[in-house]
Order: C-alpha cells, then structure tokens, then sequence
C-alpha cells in the first residue's frame, strides 16, 4: 500500500513511521497556516443570522407557512419550499411560494423575525431549489434583455449562465433568451461574447448598446492598417 508522503513501502513498521512524518509534518504546516495566516474580510457580505436561518430550515422541513418580518418593519406569509446557501452572494436564500408569480426568493439577511403558522403546503415534486434560485437571479434587475439564438436550445443551453435568464425553444433551430442585468457590458463582453453560436439582440436597448460598442471595438481590431 501507499504512504500519502513516505512512498510505497511493504513494510508496515517502515509505512507507520512514514506516515507518522507525514502527519507530523503537515500538522506543523496547519499549525503555521492558523498561527500567521489571516482572511480578509469581505466588506459586502451580510452574514444571515444563524438562529433565524435555523428556524427556517425547520419551517422548510416541516412543510410550514410562515410570517416573516423584514429589517424594513414590513412582513409577509410565504411557503418556504426550501433554503440555499449561495456561497457567491455571501447569504442564503429561500425560494418562496407567494402568489403571482408562482415563486420567488427572499435573503435570509432581510429578515429580522420568523413565526410558524398552522397552515402547511406542499412543494412541487419537480423542485430543483438550486435551478430555481440560479433562475431568479436572472430577473428583476435593472435592464431588460432578450437576445434569439440561430441555433437549437439544447446546443446553446450549455454555453450560458443560469442567471443570464430563462431560455426557451422558438422552434427546432432556434432559442430566445429572456432576462434582466444591471450590467449591460459584462453581459455583453463576458458572457455572450462565449457563446458560439449566432444570435440578434431583441432588447434591451442597453444591452443593444454594449454589443454594438463591443462589435464596432472588434471590427477595429483587424483593420488594416
């Protein structure tokens, strides 16, 4: 068998030592990393308060309506279907039942009470809470989009982001993209500059701007001189 650090060996007395070494020596690198090594806090997380993040992971498991109060003293009864962490945003959100449209999603950072109701639900059976939130964060920002792709959905699909809106079928050879950014130019530059494939921007007329700009920069790039 084989020592992560001393090698292969046949010899268990001679494997134990090394692995003993081993262990020694990458318990003195923990030691060290502990003792002077220093994280950096992020200034733009807002950590959720764990007391009310576990409140709602009962309500989630229990199949519970609950009244939530928000830090703006407003409050609304929602259906938690279930709780994620999104590590990138730095919080945890709960994809939520509360009318139209048939779901949304809340930051547990938002709320400064929780309080179980009698009433229970039941969540789709289809639920998928990661897809579900990746797709939300596509929508409600600042500038509408909508872009069609000349090419079947199930090639484009796995060149976007979830967060860049829902895609669907226009027909066997083409797909549209409907969403909303806050970011016209990294939508443009970062995330449909990868996408392999033809495609017309509809909407905004933001968006519309950034790809133009990024275009007409291209096209300079390889004029003659």
């Amino acid at each position: 068998w084989r020592c992560s650090a001393g090698g292969p060996s046949w010899s268990g007395r001679r494997s134990g030592r090394s692995c003993g070494r081993s262990r020694r020596r990458w318990g003195g690198r923990a030691a060290l990393l502990g003792a002077y090594a220093a994280a950096v806090p992020d200034p733009y997380v807002t950590r959720p308060d764990p007391v009310l993040t576990a409140e709602l992971a009962g309500a989630v498991a229990a199949r519970r309506r609950v009244a939530l109060g928000y830090r703006d003293d407003t409050e609304a009864e929602v259906d938690p279907w279930a709780l994620v962490v999104a590590r990138a945003l730095g919080t945890s959100l709960v994809p939520l039942r509360t009318g139209p449209p048939p779901s949304g999603r809340t930051c547990v950072d938002r709320i400064r009470a929780v309080r179980g109701l009698d009433r229970r639900f039941t969540p789709p059976p289809d639920l998928d809470p990661v897809a579900a939130l990746e797709e939300h964060l596509g929508l409600g920002w600042e500038f509408g989009t909508r872009v069609v792709f000349h090419a079947p959905l199930a090639d484009v699909a796995p060149w976007l982001r979830p967060h860049m809106g829902r895609l669907e079928a226009l027909d066997d050879a083409s797909c549209v993209l409907v969403g909303s950014t806050r970011n016209p130019a990294m939508y443009a530059g970062e995330w449909l500059a990868r996408v392999p494939f033809g495609f017309r921007v509809e909407g905004g007329e933001e968006l519309r701007a950034e790809v133009a700009a990024l275009a007409e920069r291209f096209a300079r790039a390889v004029e003659v001189a």
